[in-house]
This record gives structure tokens, C-alpha cells and sequence, in this order.
């Protein structure tokens, strides 16, 4: 067990062992061609404490990686405040979508919490079932004019995660601001994750190639979502912007206020619909993804899940509170969330030097905790690349620790999202696999981590339409 923080730790025999890299650039190039396996194989060698070299010498970071339950439990929960977003990565990421709830810190970010809360309750969150299920429809009825019935399920879960939450946002200009998303945010990610983990980045504002692309991309964001933020504020009391319904999301942000934290200006608000946008479509494709991709591969679940949706629903469309009435395929997204976590990778940066595991973490160092690791922990997942939907009762979940599972992160950061990921995910299965079955036609599915985890190629499953 972890035992708590002291600022004034002597190393006495603790220190992190290293994880063995080359000579010269210790693990730079694994983290580069693998880094979820590379993190994988430093657990299985050295421990739930371990550290990674990468880099020249003179320019060699180092990282200190936790992965037992207990360790993340500490650094994103019971000691969060001395582990801080302050590493290059999200500067990075702040300096390209704004200092929103993603990145923002100390009472920048107990403000925009504060106000963004009462929009993410459970009730409020329920009422978006809707424009889920009407995204899920138009999905399927594009699917039966597939010529030779293979679809990228990675890509059309994107469309489909990407279209709702635009959707929810804006109420209005879905096919428009969903295109310039779609065009933008990969450019952006990359951008990103070259600067966030290079040992030394050029200035953003020198005129190189990679800066314009960039920089265009940004902008071209910046501006979609100013333009729609100002329709709303234009609005003002006056009721919602054309074509909207006055429930989207934006609206409600637009109108959020207290007399203790006033209220989100013009800047604030286009950085909080930057993060929704992009944590809101990159998490929910990624566990729609793997979720159709591995019950296609595994033919008997699919089944199960198919009958408990039948058996509930019927031919009626599903409902928010149908997902309390669907156990077992919310138990299969779940289990796609332990196997793909959308947030692999978590990094923080120490504040003062604390002991994890046994082992120092010295102060100023950065750390990572990695659901992806955790999640397939031999001491709490027996066999962990099964597949396996039911180690998910209430019986399996209730013998484990709190965070042998975080796909949503934890702590006072938590994911303000998480229920409507966990809705959205309910519903648009429920309505695909009611109407289609899948059959898997690549067995495995490369992966990498960016700011989200991402599949390096398609994802492709034979689709047919079930007889009604």
C-alpha cells in the first residue's frame, strides 16, 4: 500500500528502478514505435513503480510511471494537489485549444467546474438521449446502401460520436461544424503530440511548414466555434439562436452564472466547446469502436447482448433509462473501456517528492499512471486480454480495488462526462446491434496513444441486416 506524502524524503534504498533502454537514447525509440507496450513490459520487468529514460544524453527525460491501483489512487485522488497539469504536454494542449477544463488549474478550474456541474447532471445529461438515438438512426440507414456490406467501424463511430456531440452542442450547423472537427482536430492532435513529447520544440510562431498547417487548423476551429458562440450571446434573453432549441449545450453555458463565479466570457466559452468537442467524440468512438469490434469477434456475446436488448426493448427506441435495464451490455462497454481505454496515458508533474509504492517519486518529476497498464494488472485481472463482460457484476466489481479500473480518470479531475459517454454508448449499441450483426474481419487492431487512443488503420467488420 502507498504510504502518504512527505516533502522532505530521504531516498533511503527506494529509488525507482530503471527500466533498461540502448545505450544512447535509452527507450526513446520503443516509446515512439510502441508506447503502450513498451509501458506494458517496464510493469512486467520492473514493478508497479518504474522508471523510463528517453533521449539523447544532455536531453534525456525521464519519467516515473505508476501502475498498481493503489498508485493511480494516490496520484489522481488522494495526494491530486501534489500532482499538477503542468508538464510540456498539456502546454501544449492549452496553447492550441485553451485553457478549458481539460488543461485549466486551481481556481481556473474550481470556477468552470462550478458553473459546467448543474449542465452534467444525470437528469440534464438523460434529456440528450434523443439526439443520440436520431445520429444512431442515420448510421444505420447509411449502412444498408454499403455495397459489399465491410465497414471501418473506427471511422463510422467517429462520425457517428462526432455528429451526436455537435448536435448536443450546438443545437444547429451540425454538417458544417461537425466537417471543419473532422478536418481540423487531427491536424491539431498531432501538432500536439510532436511538440508535447519532442526534448525541444522549435517557437510556434517561426514559419515552417508544420507551424502554418497548424496554425490554419487552429484558426479555422477558433473561428467556427467564435461565430456560433457569438449567435448565442447575441440571442441573449431573447431565446436561442436560429434553428436552435435553447436546451443545446452552448446555450446552457452561455447562460450559466453564479453571484460567487459570474459568469463564462466569449474566450471562456469557445475553450469549453474546444474540450467537449474533442473529449466528447474521441472518447465515446473509441469505446463504440472496440466494443462492436470485439463483440464481432466473439460471436456468443453478441448474441447475449442481442437478446437482452430485444427482451427490453423490443421494437421501441431506447431510452435513457433503459440504461439501467440493459446490465449485460453495459457490463461490454465496460470491458471494451478496460481492454481500449480512451485515455491510456495520464501525466502529472510532482510537486514535492512523495512515496509510492515503497519508492520515491522526487519532487518536480513527471509522472504518468496508465489505465491502459492497470487495467490489465495480472494481481486483479486474471487472464487480462480475455474478453470477458462479466468481470463486470456487482459481485467482480465490488472484490476489486477502486482503481483497477479509471477509464474516466478520478479524483477531483474526473471526467465530468463519464455518464454521458456511458448513455451514449448504451444507446447507440443497443439501436445497432437490434438492427445489424457484425463479423470481424481484422483480429487485431494496432493502436497508438495520442491525446486520446487512436486505431493506426481500420477497423473492418462485415455488416448485415437482421430480419425484422
Amino acid at each position: 500500500m502507498a504510504s502518504g506524502r512527505n516533502a522532505d524524503v530521504v531516498d533511503t534504498g527506494s529509488e525507482v528502478p530503471l527500466f533498461p533502454g540502448a545505450p544512447l537514447l535509452g527507450s526513446l525509440q520503443d516509446l515512439k514505435s510502441d508506447s503502450l507496450g513498451t509501458y506494458l513490459r517496464a510493469q512486467q520487468q520492473c514493478g508497479d513503480v518504474v522508471r523510463v529514460s528517453a533521449g539523447p544524453p544532455g536531453m534525456r527525460a525521464e519519467l516515473y510511471c505508476v501502475f498498481s491501483p493503489e498508485g493511480a489512487q494516490q496520484v489522481l485522488a488522494s495526494e491530486a494537489a501534489n500532482f499538477r497539469k503542468d508538464n510540456s504536454f498539456y502546454q501544449e494542449v492549452r496553447d492550441s485549444i485553451g485553457n478549458g477544463l481539460l488543461t485549466s488549474q486551481d481556481e481556473d478550474y474550481l470556477r468552470q467546474r462550478r458553473l459546467v456541474q448543474p449542465l452534467f447532471t444525470r437528469r440534464r445529461v438523460d434529456g440528450y438521449a434523443g439526439a443520440v438515438a436520431a445520429e444512431t438512426a442515420s448510421v444505420i440507414a447509411a449502412w444498408e446502401e454499403a455495397l459489399d456490406g465491410v465497414v471501418d467501424v473506427s471511422a463510422e463511430m467517429t462520425h457517428l460520436a462526432l455528429r451526436a456531440v455537435t448536435r448536443i452542442l450546438f443545437g444547429t450547423d451540425v454538417e458544417a461544424t461537425a466537417d471543419v472537427v473532422a478536418r481540423c482536430f487531427p491536424v491539431i492532435t498531432e501538432y500536439v503530440l510532436r511538440r508535447g513529447y519532442s526534448p525541444a520544440s522549435i517557437p510556434r510562431h517561426w514559419p515552417t511548414p508544420g507551424n502554418r498547417r497548424a496554425g490554419a487548423a487552429i484558426d479555422e476551429l477558433y473561428e467556427v466555434c467564435d461565430r456560433i458562440v457569438a449567435q448565442r450571446r447575441q440571442a441573449g434573453a431573447s431565446g436561442p439562436a436560429a434553428g436552435g432549441t435553447g436546451e443545446d449545450l452552448l446555450t446552457l453555458l452561455a447562460a450559466a452564472r453564479s453571484a460567487d463565479d459570474g459568469e463564462f466570457d466569449a474566450d471562456e466559452l469557445r475553450d469549453q466547446v474546444l474540450v467537449f468537442l474533442l473529449a466528447g467524440h474521441e472518447t465515446t468512438a473509441t469505446s463504440l469502436c472496440f466494443a462492436l469490434h470485439l463483440l464481432a469477434r466473439h460471436p456468443e456475446q453478441q448474441d447475449r447482448v442481442r437478446e437482452e436488448i430485444t427482451t427490453v426493448l423490443g421494437d421501441r427506441p431506447p431510452q435513457a433509462d433503459d440504461l439501467d435495464r440493459l446490465p449485460y451490455l453495459s457490463r461490454v462497454v465496460k470491458e471494451a473501456m478496460r481492454l481500449y481505454p480512451a485515455a491510456p496515458v495520464i501525466g502529472r508533474r510532482a510537486v514535492a517528492a512523495t512515496r509510492i509504492g515503497g519508492r520515491t517519486i522526487p519532487a518536480g518529476a513527471d509522472v504518468i499512471v496508465a489505465p491502459w497498464v492497470t487495467h490489465r494488472h495480472p494481481e486483479h485481472w486474471p487472464d487480462p486480454d480475455r474478453f470477458d463482460p462479466d468481470r463486470f457484476t456487482p459481485e467482480a466489481e465490488a472484490g476489486r480495488p477502486r482503481y483497477a479500473w479509471f477509464p474516466f480518470g478520478g479524483g477531483p479531475r474526473a471526467c465530468i462526462g463519464q455518464h454521458f459517454s456511458m448513455l451514449e454508448s448504451v444507446i447507440a449499441l443497443a439501436m445497432i446491434l437490434r438492427t445489424c450483426s457484425f463479423e470481424a474481419l481484422d483480429a487485431e487492431v494496432p493502436v497508438s496513444a495520442g491525446i486520446t487512443l487512436r486505431t493506426a488503420g481500420p477497423v473492418r467488420c462485415r455488416v448485415r441486416r437482421l430480419d425484422r
